[in-house]
């Protein structure tokens, strides 16, 4: 990966990292099933009218459903059933290696020994979690977090498909019709690729929530659950819309398509220790001895994960 697309990384973790506080902030006034809606309908309205869709297949509709649908709904509920925004980051990290496991078997990227070192070093960190169920991590959340992991995972691999496929044919068109450079044609069309795809897959999501909402939280449709809703869950709606759906996703379907998954994913690994770090400071998440060896042994799994192997010189 290039320094820009390292920084961006880095950037776009930080943001999902402190998305999980602006979530349990959110939740205070909200149910999460109408908080994911709320998030996705502001996500699509108004941009669908001002961006090309994507092709609708398949595709399309597996990445809605996975990284929207699946993850957020049950992200939401965890954290709503008790599960700290701080755990809650540490837990869905294990997505990570199940689209690395993914993209190897459905896409054929090849996988190094360092990254597979790291994954097991970041696995440890996620099994030290796993032992210490209960309190801020119920069971039923737990559960919730895995389901939303794996929807991401399967979300991921879409992106990066779908992105892929997008980016080629506009960068072709803008190739012929403009005197753009190539390389720039391709990066331009490409980030307008990745908005469209969160956007139009946020449109799909959203009447899915919608629906799901009406039937399972029917008391919560009310106008009063709008009016009374507080200003902090509100502004933290608009951070959840616009900085890390929007921005992060848009900037994470686009690295995706740059770059192999197993390159882009172990970047992921920083989100729980952003995640941890900002409940701390800014809702009072105790800090335990076993929550400081996940992230140590995660942020470890990370910096093998991106090591490069160096080739011994051949002796003549």
């Amino acid at each position: 990966m290039t320094p820009l697309y390292t920084v961006l990384a880095v950037l776009v973790t930080f943001i999902w990292g402190v998305n999980f506080t602006f979530i349990a902030w959110g939740l205070d006034s909200f149910p999460p099933l109408m908080l994911t809606a709320l998030r996705f309908f502001f996500t699509a309205i108004p941009l669908v009218f001002f961006l090309k869709p994507p092709k609708f297949n398949r595709t399309l509709f597996i990445y809605a459903i996975g990284t929207f649908v699946m993850q957020y709904a049950f992200v939401f509920t965890a954290m709503h059933l008790g599960a700290s925004a701080g755990l809650t980051a540490l837990l869905l990290q294990i997505q990570i290696f199940i689209t690395v496991l993914l993209a190897y078997v459905m896409l054929g990227e090849a996988v190094n020994r360092m990254q597979i070192i790291g994954m097991i070093v970041g696995v440890l960190g996620l099994g030290v979690i796993a032992l210490n169920l209960g309190g801020d991590m119920p069971l039923a959340g737990f559960v919730c977090i895995l389901i939303a992991a794996i929807g991401w995972s399967f979300g991921n691999i879409a992106s990066k498909q779908a992105s892929a496929q997008a980016t080629l044919k506009s960068a072709q068109q803008e190739s012929s019709a403009s005197i753009t450079s190539p390389t720039t044609g391709k990066n331009k069309a490409s980030a307008l690729s990745a908005l469209a795809l969160v956007v139009w897959g946020g449109l799909i999501a959203c009447v899915i929530l919608t629906l799901s909402s009406l039937i399972f939280e029917t008391d919560a449709w009310q106008l009063a659950t709008f009016t009374e809703a507080s200003l902090k869950s509100w502004l933290s709606l608009g951070f959840i819309v616009y900085i890390s759906t929007l921005i992060g996703f848009g900037l994470w379907a686009h690295l995706l398509s740059q770059n192999a998954a197993s390159k882009v994913m172990p970047f992921a690994l920083l989100v729980p220790v952003f995640g941890m770090t900002t409940s701390v400071l800014l809702t009072g998440e105790v800090v335990t001895w076993w929550k400081m060896l996940a992230m140590i042994l995660i942020l470890s799994g990370l910096l093998l994960a991106n090591m490069k192997l160096k080739k011994k010189p051949r002796l003549v």
